[in-house]
């Protein structure tokens, strides 16, 4: 198992009282302490990926917006600081690492602590506390780099990742699928939203959910879509404010639900091949929950039982 991070993700600094802040990455560390894995530095990102995803107008914005002290406002919740610039590079950098890393036999597994999240950022627009749409610049590597045909992105983030579903709108070589509360945040994610090539499936899930919700969604949609697939790769947008006690969602997981879905994408995996899986992190808000989560999630994919 490999873990990408890096300290830079330290620097990316939001104003007092906004969710997503530094606390997160000390919090998923503390989650993580203990686990036999692999650490490496998330390297700084190649401009050649990031423009697959994004134009060179938003790409532009986001350079040229970064502050030399305090903070710039890009939208309504979308904050950068003097490091952000690093931060967000090297979270693309670091999932892009790791699909170089898996692809080429290092490990089977792979988690990226990124942070700022990505999978709000559109094409042209960074939003939702995202600035690069960090898991659509690295399933557009693993095709254009890796010659891969069928990739898969499953992305269980409470809020549905706009973001990720336009950079990939167009690619048919990528398969998109988000469970996700509606309504929320941003507004977007039914289920008529297919893709130019019918390549996206989302599955909106209504408040106030359960975990037999939850897994009748993917046991009777998400699951068997995948096995049909049969993906050379697995990314997983991996956030965990769908938890009962997170302040921005309201589909009432729990910790032990985040291990049973891990599992299973890891067990489709491993029955189509030993293909590889990649995770990264994106929303999950209260510190708590994000620490048992993140440990549960990792620990599943390494095949460590049910914490």
């Amino acid at each position: 198992m490999l873990i990408f991070h890096s300290k830079a993700s330290a620097g990316h600094f939001t104003p007092d009282g906004h969710p997503e802040r530094v606390a997160r990455v000390a919090a998923v560390l503390r989650g993580l302490e203990g686990v036999g894995s692999q650490w490496r530095e998330s390297p700084i990102a190649d401009e050649a990926d990031i423009l697959r995803a994004h134009s060179a107008a938003h790409l532009a914005r986001v350079k040229s917006a970064a502050p030399h002290e305090g903070w710039a406002q890009l939208d309504g919740d979308t904050f950068m600081s003097e490091g952000s610039l690093e931060a967000a590079l090297r979270a693309v950098g670091g999932a892009c690492g790791a699909v170089d890393a898996v692809l080429a036999g290092e490990d089977g597994r792979a988690f990226v602590i990124a942070r700022p999240p990505g999978h709000h950022a559109e094409r042209d627009r960074a939003m939702g506390f995202c600035l690069f749409s960090t898991v659509a610049i690295a399933a557009l590597r693993a095709i254009h780099n890796h010659g891969l045909s069928r990739v898969a992105v499953v992305d269980f983030d409470v809020h549905h990742g706009n973001g990720t579903q336009d950079c990939l709108w167009d690619e048919a070589g990528v398969r998109f699928i988000s469970t996700h509360q509606s309504p929320l945040y941003p507004g977007t994610g039914e289920a008529r939203e297919r893709g130019a090539h019918r390549q996206i499936l989302n599955i909106p899930l209504r408040a106030g959910g359960s975990s037999a919700a939850m897994q009748a969604a993917y046991e009777g949609a998400v699951f068997p879509m995948l096995r049909a697939y049969q993906p050379q790769l697995i990314l997983i947008s991996a956030g965990f404010d769908a938890h009962r006690d997170d302040p921005l969602g309201g589909l009432g997981w729990d910790t032990p639900d985040y291990a049973w879905v891990t599992r299973g994408l890891c067990a489709i995996a491993d029955q189509s091949g030993a293909v590889p899986v990649v995770s990264c992190l994106e929303g999950g808000y209260d510190l708590n929950a994000l620490e048992k989560c993140a440990r549960a999630h990792v620990a599943a994919m390494m095949g460590d039982g049910d914490e």
